[in-house]
């Protein structure tokens, strides 16, 4: 990793956009990287729209402010492209991670003019496939790390057990469904 890389996030409460982003953070922490991952707080409620953002460095992070210009954009519920600037700000060098079962060509002309990067993961059929509902989270974060390839894959595969098998110690029956989640959406992201 060089420099710093900032992700901002767009989901809808109980998504799991938050738990992603602090995860993504987690798994970065752990191979002795600088980490920021946090919510914007407000009156977010169940399927109000949220926004959660990481920052990533190999050096020390001293903002501590939202983002306003990041190298990537993750959206966790394409609805919202409808409603939010979800490229605004974002730079063209970077990348927007959409979850949807459409195409990066399809997705294109709704982001108001960005010319950067689009990338597409059907997050919905990945977690039907592999949890049996829908849970976008794992699958967008493999997605992001894929995408923005913050680190070595087999390291965050790794590490992602290990997260899972302390999150998940009183269910571990979910830790492989969420692993298969992991390794399938690694495949599937398209652009």
């Amino acid at each position: 990793m060089k420099g710093l890389t900032e992700i901002r996030w767009h989901g809808r409460g109980g998504q799991g956009a938050k738990t992603a982003a602090l995860l993504l953070a987690d798994v970065c922490f752990s191979t002795g990287a600088e980490v920021q991952g946090f919510p914007e707080y407000g009156p977010e409620r169940m399927g109000a729209p949220i926004t959660a953002y990481n920052r990533i460095s190999d050096k020390p992070i001293r903002v501590h402010s939202n983002i306003y210009d990041p190298d990537y954009v993750v959206v966790v519920d394409e609805t919202l492209i409808e409603d939010i600037d979800v490229t605004a700000g974002l730079k063209e060098g970077g990348a927007i991670i959409i979850n949807t079962a459409k195409s990066p060509e399809e997705v294109r002309p709704l982001l108001r003019g960005y010319k950067g990067r689009v990338c597409t993961i059907d997050a919905r059929k990945v977690s039907i496939a592999t949890l049996g509902k829908y849970f976008p989270n794992s699958p967008m974060l493999a997605a992001t790390l894929k995408v923005t390839g913050l680190m070595d894959i087999d390291a965050f595969l790794k590490e992602m057990e290990t997260s899972y098998a302390h999150k998940f110690a009183t269910k571990p029956e979910v830790i492989k469904g969420n692993m298969d989640a992991l390794k399938m959406a690694l495949e599937e992201v398209r652009g």
